[in-house]
């Protein structure tokens, strides 16, 4: 049993809400879990999506009145029913969770319907702080944070089982992308290039596509959840900052697969860059577990850069390295000279917090309970 940190029952209070995540992140288990006296409609059940599917009144037709917040899992499935929930929210004030793993056919088939009648939150895989004792910093870095996944005997298995059914369901049953080949090569590419300055056109050259699919590719992932981009901090005056995004896969782990990459060793490159990107997911999902902020990164023209920019308060550099040395600090110390962020950190392997010319250098550890005790910024 792992406590999630996102609480169902606190948001359904006062509001309906969209709740989207990827597959495997655990939406259906938190809500058995949870909300275990609410009516839910699953529509992986063959039964229940034909019935809905023939008639979108049967929602409305079954309600009983002790009924005031409907479960509806992987809406996505059938964007008409969000009719039927409008319908309910403003004659009954009925409330609403309406799940999925994909925003894509929602937003082809009328989200907007709901006109802020409904908040949108996300499910990550887990945190440092759901898995507490149970958390390994060498295996989440490995083989990543879903819970079926990182919690299992065979992980790799498990792994090619979850890229099989991503391209089988979430693109080829939804005729995303016509050539699943080209899509599957430019996963390599993209998962190569994952927490690094978006190069379209490099990638399209290495992917062996056009310039135009592999944006489209790009917003496929975005839409499927399977990545998000971190955009550029451009609020520094002195050094002229860079503007293309970066673009982070949602999990190490699924990142690593498609990468091709298995076994990981601290100390390495590999072990640095999966790094920076567990990092990122414990930033994004303190961000979207709560009331929102930024995160962003920042470059400058001339190559000072420091991987993350949080709520423009706290500059924060990575490292996965047990002894920061005084080169690691040159990007903090180029971002300082603007005097416009309250801190300047460097998240590490090392055991014992030290400052260095006014810059923190942090524990990981430490660092993640700072983020989620709320007193990092």
């Amino acid at each position: 049993m792992i406590k999630r940190a996102l609480n169902l029952h606190d948001l359904l209070t006062k509001k309906s809400y969209f709740l989207f995540g990827p597959r495997q992140t655990g939406k259906t288990w938190l809500i058995r879990e949870t909300l275990q006296d609410c009516k839910v409609y699953n529509l992986l059940d063959s039964g229940i999506f034909l019935k809905l599917s023939q008639s979108p009144a049967r929602i409305r037709q079954e309600l009983r009145p002790e009924d005031r917040i409907i479960i509806i899992d992987e809406v996505q499935k059938l964007p008409q029913l969000l009719d039927e929930v409008q319908l309910l929210m403003e004659e009954k004030g009925i409330r609403f969770l309406l799940t999925g793993s994909s925003a894509r056919k929602l937003r082809r088939g009328g989200i907007n319907l709901l006109g802020g009648r409904a908040r949108v939150r996300y499910l990550h895989p887990l945190v440092y702080n759901e898995l507490g004792d149970a958390f390994d910093l060498v295996r989440a870095l490995d083989i990543g944070l879903l819970p079926s996944i990182y919690l299992s005997d065979s992980p790799w298995e498990d792994l090619q089982s979850y890229a099989g059914i991503y391209l089988r369901e979430e693109i080829a049953a939804e005729a995303a992308v016509r050539n699943i080949p080209a899509f599957s090569r430019f996963l390599t590419v993209a998962a190569l290039s994952h927490g690094q300055i978006i190069n379209q056109t490099n990638i399209a050259s290495d992917a062996q596509v056009s310039r135009n699919l592999v944006h489209e590719y790009y917003e496929i992932l975005k839409d499927t959840l399977l990545g998000m981009e971190l955009p550029a901090w451009k609020k520094t005056v002195k050094r002229k900052p860079a503007s293309t995004s970066k673009f982070y896969f949602f999990d190490s782990g699924v990142a690593r697969f498609f990468q091709r990459r298995k076994g990981l060793q601290l100390g390495s490159t590999e072990a640095g860059e999966a790094f920076e990107s567990y990092i990122f997911h414990e930033l994004r999902t303190f961000l979207d577990y709560g009331q929102g902020g930024d995160l962003c990164y920042w470059r400058s023209t001339s190559g000072h850069e420091v991987d993350f920019i949080l709520n423009d308060s706290a500059a924060i550099e990575i490292k996965a390295k047990s002894n920061v040395a005084n080169h690691d600090l040159k990007g903090l110390r180029a971002l300082r000279e603007e005097t416009a962020l309250k801190r300047y950190m460097v998240v590490s392997l090392e055991d014992t917090p030290r400052t260095v010319d006014g810059i923190e250098i942090v524990p990981w550890r430490l660092f993640l309970g700072m983020l989620w005790d709320g007193t990092l910024i």
